[in-house]
C-alpha cells in the first residue's frame, strides 16, 4: 500500500473522491510536523515551504513530493536531489486566476477605477477621470509561459501588441515578437506595460535594475506576479520615487508578509497585492488533478508523469 501524507488541508468532499478513485493508498491529512506520518510517507503532498532538511531526514520512505504551487526556491533542492526524491509540481494551473487578477489591475487603472472608489468615497461628483485606453498599447511580457501566454491572449482580445521576453528567444503562444533577456533595454523605451511572470531561478535574480525602470516610459505600468527577487526593492523604489514608471503593482516582493512599515504601502502609483494573484476557490481541485494523474502514473509504474522537475535547474 501506498502511503501518501498531504501537509495542508483539504475539503471533505475533494478526500472522499481521492478515497474512492485510489482504495489502495492509504492517505494521511496531518502536517510535516506529524513525525510518524512523516517516517511512513512514500509520498508528501505539500505547499513546499514546510519541507527542510529536518523534515527529509524524518522522512525516511519518501520517494516523491508533490508540491501543490510553482514556485521551489524555498525548498532544501540540493539536498532532495541529493536523496534521489521525485519531485512534480503543479506548474499551469495558476494562469486563468493570475491572468484575470493582472486583466483586472490594468483595466482598473487605464479606467480609473481607484479614483472612481475614491470619489464616491469623498461624496465627489467629477469627470476628470484621466481614463484612457488598453486598446492600441504595448505590452512587455516577461516569462511568457503558461500564465504568460494565457494573459498574452486576453490582451490581445483588448488590441494590445504583446512582446514575448525569455532566456532564448523562442517563440511563445500569444505573442506578437519575442525577444531575449539580453534585448531588454533595447524595447524597454518602446513599451507601455511591462508584465513579470518569471520564476525564481539564478537568471532571473536581480533581472531587472534601476537603469531598467530608467530607460522605461513615465507613463509605464509595472506588473511583477511572479517572484520578489526580480529586482531589489530599494532600486525600485528609487525608480518610483522619482516617477521613472507611472504604476508598479506589485503581487510578490523581496520578504513576505510586506513589513507594516514598508514604504509600498503608501507609495503613490504603487499597487500592493498580497501575493494573492493566484488564489481561488478551484485551486486545490486543479492541484488534484494533476496529482491524481501522476498518482496512477506512480501505482502503475508509468513513465507520462505531469510537471516533472529537473531538480539542478530548479524548475
Amino acid at each position: 500500500m501506498t502511503n501518501v501524507l498531504f501537509t495542508f488541508p483539504v475539503k471533505e468532499y475533494l478526500i472522499e473522491e481521492l478515497q474512492t478513485e485510489f482504495p489502495e493508498v492509504k492517505f494521511t491529512f496531518s502536517s510535516s510536523k506529524d513525525q510518524d506520518a512523516l517516517k511512513s510517507a512514500e509520498v508528501i503532498v505539500t505547499y513546499g515551504e514546510d519541507i527542510s532538511v529536518a523534515t527529509l531526514d524524518q522522512a525516511l520512505a519518501l520517494k516523491w513530493l508533490m508540491i501543490a504551487s510553482a514556485g521551489l526556491e524555498k525548498m532544501p533542492l540540493s539536498e532532495i536531489l541529493k536523496r534521489n526524491i521525485f519531485v512534480t509540481n503543479v506548474k499551469g494551473i495558476h494562469k486563468t486566476p493570475m491572468t484575470e487578477s493582472v486583466m483586472a489591475h490594468l483595466l482598473a487603472i487605464k479606467r480609473a477605477l481607484p479614483w472612481m472608489y475614491k470619489q464616491q468615497e469623498n461624496s465627489e461628483w467629477s469627470k476628470r477621470s484621466g481614463s484612457t485606453e488598453l486598446f492600441g498599447s504595448t505590452a512587455l511580457i516577461i516569462g511568457p509561459g503558461a500564465i504568460g501566454s494565457e494573459i498574452g491572449r486576453l490582451l490581445q482580445a483588448f488590441g494590445v501588441t504583446t512582446i514575448g521576453c525569455n532566456r532564448s528567444g523562442k517563440n511563445a503562444a500569444n505573442m506578437n515578437s519575442m525577444i531575449t533577456f539580453d534585448q531588454l533595454s533595447d524595447v524597454l523605451p518602446k513599451v507601455d506595460i511591462v508584465i513579470s511572470v518569471l520564476p525564481s531561478t539564478p537568471e532571473t535574480i536581480g533581472l531587472l535594475t534601476y537603469d531598467h525602470f530608467v530607460l522605461m516610459k513615465e507613463d509605464a505600468i509595472f506588473m511583477n506576479f511572479g517572484r520578489g527577487d526580480l529586482i531589489k526593492e530599494e532600486q525600485l523604489i528609487q525608480a518610483i520615487q522619482e516617477r521613472q514608471i507611472s504604476y508598479a503593482v506589485l503581487d510578490v516582493f523581496e520578504n513576505e508578509p510586506l513589513d507594516e512599515n514598508h514604504p509600498f504601502w503608501k507609495m503613490e502609483g504603487v499597487i500592493v497585492s498580497p501575493h494573492v494573484s493566484s488564489h481561488s476557490s478551484e485551486y486545490v481541485p486543479r492541484a488534484l488533478k494533476i496529482f491524481r494523474h501522476n498518482l496512477h502514473e506512480w501505482i502503475e509504474a508509468g513513465t507520462n508523469f505531469q510537471n516533472v522537475i529537473d531538480l539542478e535547474k530548479g524548475y
